[in-house]
């Protein structure tokens, strides 16, 4: 027995329990956003601060994680803050990193201080770095998108929840946006919006893409409303300006969050699904944890429905 309590505090230590769900367990993290890179996955993850009794979010930076194996997890603590941009305030919402020509670019979403060139509201940035795991610095000196860039919404956290995607081309996509989806094409230095914003609603959709291409078909994943709590819908498409069309439900709603956000990867061959719940002890919608779950593709490209595990992923 002490041999057990032993092995099980090891584990503890290094923020995981081998092959569970969440798999890490050392504070509350968010909105995952894998990245494989030289045989490893990179996490780059939120931050929920927030008290067991809080009825918002605190969520004060971003955090870096590394894995070569989706069990053990090593930490390389909070990387990324809202501080590094000197027009923001307020929470690190959700983000993603992505290798593209050389360097690693970490688009962020959190809030603009009212100033000459914002009133306020959302609004996303780009830090920029050598190294997957940084340091990270802001790449443009000011916000890539703000919110007056964008009117369709009328509320002012619309601009949040970037992801990019680079197509074989290497033209480069941002897609984000909360009640509506928006998406911009990239100049090739990943700074400069190259384009007009255009703005579609996907059925359901509420907040948090994520878009990837398998198979060559494009994939547009987003925690939906087809029920609330959130769950996570997608659509697919044959050109990266669609028209896309609804697919379905992935993944229904999860364990004591009201809110979910996907991130998908194919790590050594399998894909994988990426998401938060508020199972931790002591969890919940603002106190969130990520786990990871096997993907599944029919034989023509639909996603087979997640199954939400708390063992977690089968290597």
């Amino acid at each position: 027995m002490r041999i057990i309590l032993f092995v099980l505090s090891v584990f503890l230590s290094m923020g995981v329990v081998a092959g569970a769900n969440p798999v890490i367990t050392t504070l509350f993290t968010a909105d995952p956003a894998p990245l494989v890179y030289h045989d490893t996955v990179f996490l780059y993850t939120g931050h929920d601060t927030a008290s067991v009794t809080a009825t918002n979010y605190k969520m004060p930076d971003w955090h870096i994680f590394s894995s070569t194996d989706l069990v053990h997890w090593k930490d390389y603590g909070a990387c990324l803050s809202p501080a590094t941009f000197s027009w923001a305030t307020g929470d690190a919402y959700a983000a993603q990193c992505i290798y593209h020509n050389g360097k690693f670019y970490w688009f962020v979403s959190t809030f603009h201080k009212s100033d000459a060139n914002s009133k306020g509201g959302a609004a996303i940035g780009v830090a920029v770095s050598d190294r997957p795991t940084g340091p990270f610095r802001d790449a443009i000196g000011k916000a890539l998108v703000t919110n007056e860039m964008t009117t369709d919404m009328k509320h002012s956290w619309d601009d949040i929840d970037p992801t990019v995607f680079v197509d074989d081309d290497g033209q480069a996509y941002v897609f984000w946006g909360n009640g509506s989806c928006k998406y911009a094409r990239l100049k090739n230095n990943m700074v400069e919006l190259d384009g007009p914003i255009i703005t579609f609603k996907p059925e359901h959709y509420i907040e948090g893409p994520w878009v990837y291409k398998r198979n060559g078909l494009y994939y547009l994943v987003y925690a939906g409303a087809g029920t609330k709590p959130e769950m996570i819908e997608y659509c697919t498409a044959e050109n990266i300006a669609g028209p896309w069309t609804y697919r379905g439900i992935i993944q229904d709603n999860v364990q004591n969050s009201f809110t979910t956000h996907p991130g998908i990867v194919e790590y050594k061959g399998t894909p994988y699904f990426f998401y938060h719940d508020g199972s931790l002890p002591t969890g919940g919608s603002y106190r969130r944890s990520i786990c990871i779950d096997r993907m599944f593709y029919n034989p023509d490209g639909s996603i087979v429905k997640i199954v939400q595990t708390r063992t977690g992923v089968a290597l």
